[in-house]
Order: C-alpha cells, then structure tokens, then sequence
C-alpha cells in the first residue's frame, strides 16, 4: 500500500504541471488562462499562441500521461517493496487517474488546469495502447461530424469503457473502473462547452468540420 501511496501522489505531482503554463513562462510569461477561453489546454493554446506553442504543450500534457503509467508503477522506491497483489494491478490506472486529476486541478496552479483529454491520451498510451486509434478515431468522426472539438473529446472519452469491454483488455476491472471514471470527469470538465453548445454559440472547428463546409456547398450551389 506504500508503494501505491507514493505513486500516486507522485503522479498527481507530476500532472500538475501544466504543459501550456510551462510553455507560456518560457515564452515570455504567458498566461493562457487570461486569453481565448480561459482553459489551460491544447486546443486554447492553438487557438490563441499557434501551432508550435500548441505542440508543445500537447507533448508535455501527453508526455506526463505516458511517464506515470509506463515507467513509474515499475519504478522500485528505495526501501519500498513494490505493491502486493491484487494491489499491484491497479497501480497504473491509480497513477494516470491521479495525473489527470492533477492536470484539471494542479496544485502548482491554484487547482486551475486544463480539461485532462491530452494527458488522458497519454495515459492511455501507457495503460492500453489498443486503445489509442480506435478512441482517436471516433474524436475524428465526432469532429468531422460536428465541428465540435469539445463533443468530440466527450465521445471519444465516453468510448473509453466501451473499448475497454469489448477488447477485454487486462487487467479488465481495473481498466473498466479507470475507463468510467475519466468518462464522467471529462464531461464534468466540458460543462461550460456544453451550456455553450445547448445556447448554440460553441465555436467549432470549421477546418475539421467536414459535413458542415460540404453541406454549406450544396446549399450555396441550390441556391444558385
């Protein structure tokens, strides 16, 4: 139990360091949580720094997820005996849920983080890598779809515990309880994207949205 103590509170560390948040002091001081949308995430450092600031935030977010879930629960502490079993099996998911827990409230930051769907795609790199395409590939459906990146991280978080029984993946129950909980935490974490999209004033992602450019083409074209 030391062991998987340790971890986890080492993990919830380790996600609170928010990768736009780093970016922005090296860059001169940048807060992105004063511009765009307020969030410390991908999508709003895009948004508002371009790609570069992005990519390296979305490297840092993700690279967190996959450290705490790859390389730490195999980590032997100094005069701490790896966690016993059935303990053991739930030392990787307790550690990614604990690092996104950190990115969305870090306690670097005032516990004012970003939405957790990059870090969760590391964590899912590190817990389940099956996971990864068939997860990406409904956001990309959801945002060619919608144009909504926002419902798309949502489906794709939701699909999570889907995947997860239908692979059955190993070890199941941990990976099924990991998968439901970060479901739920990501549409907790959307919930203002959510009253924005009901009022009809969500921004969406025009270059992604797909169905939207083509069905704007075909009525441009009837009505000509």
């Amino acid at each position: 139990m030391t062991d998987l103590l340790i971890k986890v509170i080492a993990s919830y560390l380790v996600g609170s360091l928010i990768g736009s948040l780093i970016v922005g002091r090296l860059c001169g001081g940048v807060d992105i949580r004063s511009l765009g949308s307020g969030n410390a995430g991908g999508t709003n450092a895009l948004r508002t720094q371009g790609k570069m600031f992005a990519l390296w935030v979305i490297v840092i977010d993700v690279g967190k997820g996959w450290v705490v879930t790859r390389l730490l629960p195999q980590f032997a502490l100094p005069g701490v005996p790896l966690a016993a079993s059935p303990f053991r099996e739930w030392v990787p998911v307790a550690c990614g849920t604990a690092a996104i827990l950190g990115h969305v409230y870090p306690l670097w930051y005032r516990f004012r983080g970003g939405k957790g769907v990059a870090t969760l795609v590391g964590v899912l790199l590190g817990l389940g890598p099956k996971l990864v395409l068939p997860v990406f590939a409904v956001w990309v459906i959801a945002v060619t779809a919608t144009g909504f990146v926002s419902l798309a991280s949502i489906s794709a978080a939701a699909s999570v515990p889907l995947f997860v029984q239908f692979e059955d993946l190993e070890p199941h129950v941990p990976l099924l309880c990991f998968g439901i909980f970060v479901a739920l935490l990501i549409v907790l974490t959307h919930r203002a994207n959510i009253s924005r999209m009901r009022a009809g004033i969500e921004p969406r992602a025009r270059k992604l949205w797909l169905l939207g450019r083509r069905a704007g083409r075909e009525n441009a074209g009837s009505s000509s």
